[in-house]
């Protein structure tokens, strides 16, 4: 008869605690929630005033529902930006420059993480600093770099810029992630006469694989996003990105909210597709914290 009895004690102050915790648990729930309606207010706002008209927006402002949903705001942007190149232009160079910003960072960093260059720690610092200077500094030189060469106003000149800079963070980045790789494991490799690309690819690779995608996703966003330094060396509409499409919306004296809000809009989804299609990669390579 004693062992219903001791096993009461234990659900008794299990449902106490419940009981503790539960009106604390809607309370955090509550703030989670208010906490993302404000995150999310911007991009509501955006798709709100991309599918109302001029008149309507002028009428009742940005905070009014919309009379009703009109196209006219995407037709209008369409037609006064070539998007389709645009849309192809900024593919093209955000991927081009997380692959092989990726690809080059791996290479460097496996020198340096595990080959044990001399003056390793000058150079990461050196890349360090590298990551850290502001574009306003760097453009000059690049810009007369690209005329030099022949490949102002076209793509190549981001692509060349940004693979060197993203490539700069990547080699610091994943050259602290190598040093923590342990020593046996590269000397059972090589034991087994495995050479160095092979140890690269079947030993170190495998640690990497979820760091690499997390680079590969922020890397695509981040080029995406560029603005200043593809506005300086892109002149040319034919080179130009989706960015530098949507300044363009700007006029000398007046601009159309509404036409604006929908060319922003349609910048979002190729990004917003990107995050959604590697979010589990994403989620897989931040928590991945140990080392198999």
């Amino acid at each position: 008869m004693s062992t219903p009895v001791l096993h009461a004690a234990p659900a008794a102050g299990l449902t106490a605690r419940r009981r503790k915790h539960g009106p604390l648990r809607w309370v955090i729930l509550i703030a989670v929630c208010l906490l993302a309606l404000v995150t999310a207010a911007p991009f509501l706002l955006l798709v709100l005033n991309a599918f109302k008209s001029s008149a309507d927006y002028s009428a009742n402002g940005p905070l009014a529902w919309p009379t009703s949903f009109t196209l006219d705001a995407f037709t209008g942007y369409l037609s006064r930006v070539d998007f389709p190149v645009a849309l192809t232009n900024s593919v093209v160079i955000s991927v081009l420059v997380a692959f092989l910003g990726v690809a080059i960072g791996l290479l460097a960093a496996y020198a340096i993480g595990v080959g044990r260059v001399r003056g390793s720690t000058a150079i990461v610092s050196v890349l360090l600093l590298a990551t850290m200077l502001p574009h306003e500094a760097l453009i000059y030189p690049l810009f007369y770099g690209a005329q030099a060469l022949g490949l102002l106003n076209t793509i190549w000149s981001v692509v060349i810029v940004f693979t060197v800079l993203q490539a700069a963070f990547a080699t610091y980045l994943l050259s602290s992630v190598m040093s923590t790789v342990p020593r046996e494991l590269l000397e059972a490799a090589a034991l087994d006469g495995a050479s160095r690309w092979q140890v690269l690819w079947r030993v170190v690779m495998p640690v990497l694989r979820p760091t690499l995608a997390v680079l590969v996703v922020f890397f695509f966003i981040w080029t995406w996003n560029e603005f200043y330094v593809p506005l300086v060396l892109l002149a040319d509409p034919a080179s130009q990105t989706v960015p530098i499409a949507l300044s363009t919306l700007r006029g000398q004296h007046s601009i159309d909210i509404t036409v604006l809000n929908a060319g922003s809009l349609l910048s979002l989804i190729p990004t917003l597709a990107f995050f959604l299609i590697f979010q589990r990669t994403l989620s897989r390579g931040v928590t991945a914290g140990a080392i198999k």
